[in-house]
């Protein structure tokens, strides 16, 4: 392991250094073939990115443009191919590199370039580099996957808002040098400038109009990506990415638009096409259509199994409407489904085969119960496992029976730290729990936010289940060990202005053989 100060030097130089015109210790790539043709300009703005390790490999991605916001969502790239050399070495001076290769970067995948290795040592730490006709990226930092029970540092993140807040969480998950960044969803929002109003304001604004074809997704990724807080996150370490509905449409549900958009298929094609060109994916996940799979499992030794999961492509459509609603029989109905027969059987056969020692499922939207109405009644958000009642105990019950040890949901989508007990009957105070749930903050959407005593006590006496709620911006920081969880709920008092410092605002063990959370 590098020291502490290598560490620091690493991400000072990655955070810095947009598109790669430095590198840390000013080492160049291995002079290219000659070409006869160059870009004019840097075409590495929007950073690099590595995802799914394994034991031997992991993905390395990144993507060309010399003008990201450039209308026509190509990134301002001429329409021919590009060579791309890449690097991959085990010090961060690259004086031991370990593999090298050519990618060719193509204009039909708006120049993105996915490189997936095999045959590296596990358990250990790499950087990795790209070049193209003359210019140079950042460095990154990934890892493999390890054998047996290496302990873990994880962050948990989702919902970036661009136009609510800047994205300081990302960099203060940067500077944690986790070993893995597991991202839930709304990595991006499909809205037209100020098409979402923030409750605090807006504090910049997106690009180009409301995302309908590849062209508008494209762009808008490529304005999220150009970030500088966010290229550092991915610099940081690999990922684990699935997207929830803002990548496509707020509030879709398998093939039925919220908005009743004509030709919804044609813009769910497009919106997945998009987000793999975008993201650090295997080819696993190449779309095909208005399909595309994201639901997959990724090991981390013997200590870790994830189960990520997609709550979007394969659910019924919301029940008497999308959004809190008092009411609703027909939520409960044992016949709609959220996950699809499926992937619900998918996942329960993972869990029943796991030989991990903990079972980390990482989905979207909440899965406690969440009742929001003061005294008699309830209200519930209908695009939640709330509106699927019915399957949801269906799944912790069979979450129960699979024998799966130290289940532990890993939630995005509500904007709210929430950390919860699993029980397969929440109306039953002895119902007992079968795992726990931990549900991040937004990274930027909704603004600068606060604690709200009053709504926090009110929801906390109706859902007895929940140990914690905070309506701050902020993200996760894990750390997993054979023997104990370790969650720490990060907050930050503002996003609307760069530099807010991450504190912790609570912390809570699962201690391995028990399903409850335990405050710190």
């Amino acid at each position: 392991m590098e020291s502490e100060p290598s560490r620091r030097t690493f991400l000072t130089a990655a955070a810095a250094v947009v598109g790669g015109a430095l590198l840390p210790g000013g080492v160049a790539l291995a002079a290219p073939r000659m070409r006869s043709r160059t870009l004019a300009r840097d075409p590495f703005s929007l950073g690099v990115a590595s995802g799914d390790p394994a034991r031997d490999g992991f993905v390395l991605w990144t993507r060309l443009a010399v003008d990201p916001l450039g209308g026509d969502g190509r990134g301002g790239m001429p329409s021919r191919d590009v060579e791309v050399d890449w690097q991959v070495a085990t010090d961060e001076r690259f004086s031991r590199v370990v593999r090298s290769g050519t990618v060719t970067a193509r204009p039909h995948d708006a120049h993105s370039v996915h490189v997936e290795l095999e045959g590296l040592e596990p358990g250990r730490e790499y950087f990795y580099r790209f070049r193209a006709e003359g210019h140079r990226s950042l460095v990154g930092r990934t890892r493999t996957a390890p054998e047996g029970l290496a302990p873990l540092t994880f962050a948990v993140a989702a919902c970036a808002h661009y136009e609510h807040g800047y994205y300081t969480a990302y960099r203060r998950i940067a500077e944690h040098h986790p070993d893995l960044v597991v991202h839930l969803g709304d990595y991006i929002y499909e809205y037209g400038p100020r098409g979402y109003r923030a409750p605090t304001g807006r504090v910049r604004e997106h690009a180009g109009g409301a995302c309908v074809t590849l062209a508008d997704y494209r762009l808008r990724h490529a304005q999220y990506k150009s970030d500088p807080d966010l290229q550092a996150a991915h610099a940081a370490a690999p990922w684990l990415v699935a997207f929830d509905d803002h990548e496509l449409e707020n509030n879709w549900a398998g093939d039925t638009s919220s908005t009743g958009h004509p030709g919804f298929a044609r813009r769910k094609a497009a919106a997945f096409r998009a987000y793999y060109e975008n993201m650090p994916l295997r080819r696993s996940s190449v779309p095909r259509g208005a399909a595309m799979r994201v639901h997959r499992r990724v090991e981390w030794g013997t200590l870790a199994r994830f189960h990520l999961l997609d709550t979007r492509q394969f659910r019924d459509d919301q029940a008497c409407g999308d959004g809190l609603r008092h009411g609703c029989d027909a939520r409960h109905s044992a016949g709609r489904t959220l996950l699809g027969a499926d992937q619900r059987d998918w996942l329960l056969d993972g869990l029943r085969r796991s030989p991990a020692r903990w079972n980390l499922i990482g989905q979207q939207i909440i899965m406690a119960q969440r009742d929001m109405a003061v005294g008699p009644g309830r209200a519930v958000n209908l695009d939640s496992w709330d509106g699927y009642a019915g399957e949801r105990t269906r799944l912790l019950t069979g979450i129960r029976d699979s024998g799966a040890a130290n289940p532990v949901v890993l939630t995005g989508d509500a904007h709210i730290h929430h950390a919860a007990d699993l029980r397969p009957d929440f109306d039953d105070p002895d119902s007992p729990s079968v795992g726990v749930e931990l549900v991040t903050s937004s990274i930027a959407s909704d603004g600068d936010g606060y604690r709200d005593e009053g709504m926090i006590a009110d929801i906390m006496a109706e859902n007895p289940h929940m140990a914690y709620v905070d309506q701050r911006r902020g993200y996760i920081l894990c750390r997993l060990s054979a023997d104990a969880l370790e969650a720490d709920f990060r907050t930050l008092e503002r996003v609307s202005r760069r530099g807010a410092p991450a504190r912790s605002s609570a912390r809570f063990t699962v201690p391995a053989g028990e399903h409850t959370l335990n405050a710190v």
